[in-house]
């Protein structure tokens, strides 16, 4: 079993997101899931940008369904 190691911390809770996938590009890491979180706020219900939890990271929400978390690979 091959593991890959990536930049996106257990702060994320991710070990709990369903159906999530990681691609790198180069320098860059894009990981893709259901986004599980609960906003306390009005979400665009398109598309809503956000800085990550930690630095250098961006997260783009989709349909208010789908988070995209970008951020440079290690």
């Amino acid at each position: 079993m091959t593991t890959l190691n990536s930049t996106f911390g257990s702060r994320f809770g991710l070990q709990y997101a369903p159906m999530s996938f990681l691609l790198r590009m180069g320098k860059r890491e894009m990981l893709v899931c259901r986004d599980f979180r609960k906003r306390y706020y009005a979400v665009n219900p398109v598309i809503e940008l956000d800085t990550g939890v930690e630095a250098g990271h961006l997260e783009i929400l989709l349909l208010r369904r789908w988070l995209l978390i970008l951020s440079k690979a290690h």
